[in-house]
């Protein structure tokens, strides 16, 4: 008999600690131990999504190397990026088909006044450009009237602005171009119809390739564009340098434009603001032969007026 009740007692005391035991883990069920999975934070929103930017091929190679450091970064997000020429960008931004229109000039130069106004400039750096040549060209330097000549067709052999009997070959670049637009407004001081024989091309590496195989040949291209295979010729015996565009000595020169219709969404603002930041603006801006807006000891307005 008294087994039975000792069996009894113990088994009833087994079966209070077990459901003692079951009461507790569900009691603490949240309030697991740091760093176990149960007590991990569920992680911060990804960012997502993708971006497309077309337009100026000046700006094309700055905005291909930033956008990669970007998305390897940021794992979520697409960005590609396409040339065409500032118009193009500007009207598909306008238009829907882009988020970021890239651009060499100012909206209201392309665009109609109230498209303009519908998009939000992101100035993001500057750009120098010049008058290049095939590197046998005997020329180093030409004037603002020489330039003139040769781009109005008035000229058409070297010998005549002090080089040797060779045939002149224009490379262009089309209407829509920005680098067109900025080279006929500062380096030319007007708009040019293509003469007879010139040849057109959107890209700059195009032109910059046609230019250094093409005897006699001349174009102009984005320092950012700008190496051996080519000849840069000084504009008014200035050449294209940093510190004389900085200085506002060499006037062939552009803001580059990031263009937004309207505020940008969440993926293209932090895309903008990475293109902003010191790291991209100290390291790839001025690696790739751009140069940081706030750098620049004068500022330009649409017209191309100057303030210091």
């Amino acid at each position: 008999m008294k087994k039975t009740v000792v069996l009894l007692m113990v088994l009833t005391l087994t079966l209070a600690l077990a459901a003692c035991g079951q009461n507790n883990k569900g009691n603490n069920s949240g309030n697991a131990a740091p760093g176990s999975s149960e007590a991990s934070e569920s992680p911060a929103s990804e960012l997502k999504g993708s971006l497309l930017a077309t337009g100026s091929s000046a700006l094309q190679p700055l905005v291909d190397q930033v956008s990669k450091k970007f998305m390897d970064t940021n794992k979520g997000v697409s960005i590609q990026v396409q040339a065409g020429g500032s118009g193009q960008g500007l009207t598909q931004v306008s238009e829907g088909q882009s988020d970021i229109g890239n651009s060499d000039v100012f909206a209201e130069e392309k665009l109609d006044a109230d498209k303009a106004a519908e998009l939000i400039d992101h100035q993001v750096a500057v750009v120098g450009m010049a008058a290049v040549v095939n590197p046998n060209v005997a020329v180093d330097n030409l004037t603002k009237q020489q330039l003139v000549d040769i781009f109005t067709g008035k000229v058409t052999n070297w010998k005549d602005v002090g080089g040797n009997d060779q045939k002149i070959q224009i490379i262009n670049r089309p209407s829509s171009s920005g680098t067109r637009a900025t080279f006929e407004k500062y380096a030319l001081g007007q708009k040019t119809e293509d003469p007879k024989g010139s040849i057109q091309e959107d890209s700059s590496g195009t032109v910059r390739k046609l230019v250094g195989e093409t005897p006699g040949a001349i174009g102009y291209l984005a320092l950012s564009y700008l190496n051996e295979s080519v000849k840069t010729v000084k504009y008014e015996g200035v050449e294209a340098t940093v510190d004389n565009i900085v200085s506002g000595t060499y006037p062939v020169w552009a803001y580059e434009h990031m263009y937004t219709k309207g505020e940008p969404n969440e993926v293209a603002k932090a895309f903008l603001d990475y293109m902003l930041s010191d790291e991209v603006q100290n390291s790839d801006v001025v690696e790739l032969d751009y140069i940081p807006a706030n750098q620049m000891q004068i500022k330009r307005d649409a017209q191309g007026n100057i303030t210091k």
